[in-house]
């Protein structure tokens, strides 16, 4: 990778990298320059296509096993990435991992409340909090929220709830790690054509026309939509925006 891409040296963490969004945030970081460790929770052979996608264009990437929703769930990533990368520190993090869904209020028990925000709230408050005493000054912090989280959506009650204390962290963290040059900001998609998207949005005309309607722009929002804008705040062109939600609804709701 040519000593010129803008985020040539760096290190970056994806969690959540082995597909959809996080997929293209990875190769994208990656054919910025950065060095790569992006975390899968079940899929190993999805996780190994990126890392040799990456390879395959040039760039540096690895994968780590991470299951986030448990209790010690952001030490035991710390202490992987700390083997892995020989405690080479960090520039760029980025809190892409997530439960895309959550029940209605008529169904949503303790237990699905308590494991969506385990896994979109608590597991990125304390890979952050781990992050401190790793990430170099100048570095990034860059969390994956949702439209949803400025929207009354009842049937996804609590996952807007999640993303809405996500964002409320980013502002916090903002203003704790500014004095060091860290900035930290949110990035939230609207409808984006992901796996997890797929059964109810490909292939059906109607759903498509439908999610497209929603975009000021007309379209449904692509995964390398979100990486470029992730690409721009780890950048150093990024390095005066901080403690801010980025819309990537693509003009959703305008």
């Amino acid at each position: 990778m040519s000593a010129t891409a803008p985020l040539h040296g760096k290190y970056a963490l994806v969690t959540g990298g082995s597909r959809g969004i996080g997929r293209s945030i990875a190769q994208r970081l990656a054919a910025d320059g950065a060095t790569v460790v992006l975390t899968y929770a079940r899929d190993h052979a999805a996780a190994d296509k990126v890392t040799a996608r990456i390879a395959g264009a040039g760039g540096r990437a690895l994968s780590l096993h991470a299951a986030f929703g448990t209790r010690g769930d952001a030490a035991r990533l710390w202490a992987a990435y700390d083997t892995a990368t020989g405690q080479a520190g960090v520039d760029i993090v980025v809190n892409n991992a997530g439960i895309g869904r959550s029940p209605d209020i008529n169904t949503l028990t303790e237990d699905d409340f308590d494991a969506v925000f385990a896994v979109n709230v608590r597991a990125p408050f304390f890979i952050a909090q781990g992050a401190l005493s790793r990430i170099r000054d100048q570095g990034r912090v860059i969390n994956i929220s949702s439209g949803a989280a400025q929207l009354a959506m009842p049937e996804l009650i609590a996952y807007g709830a999640t993303k809405a204390a996500l964002d409320n962290l980013t502002l916090n963290l903002a203003k704790a790690l500014g004095p060091r040059g860290i900035t930290v900001n949110s990035v939230a998609p609207g409808i984006v054509d992901t796996d997890v998207n797929a059964a109810w949005l490909r292939g059906n005309k109607e759903a498509e026309a439908y999610a497209a309607s929603l975009a000021a722009l007309g379209r449904v929002g692509e995964p390398d939509d979100i990486a470029a804008i992730v690409a721009f705040l780890a950048s150093d062109d990024g390095r005066w925006v901080t403690g801010r939600v980025v819309d990537a609804t693509g003009g959703a709701g305008l």
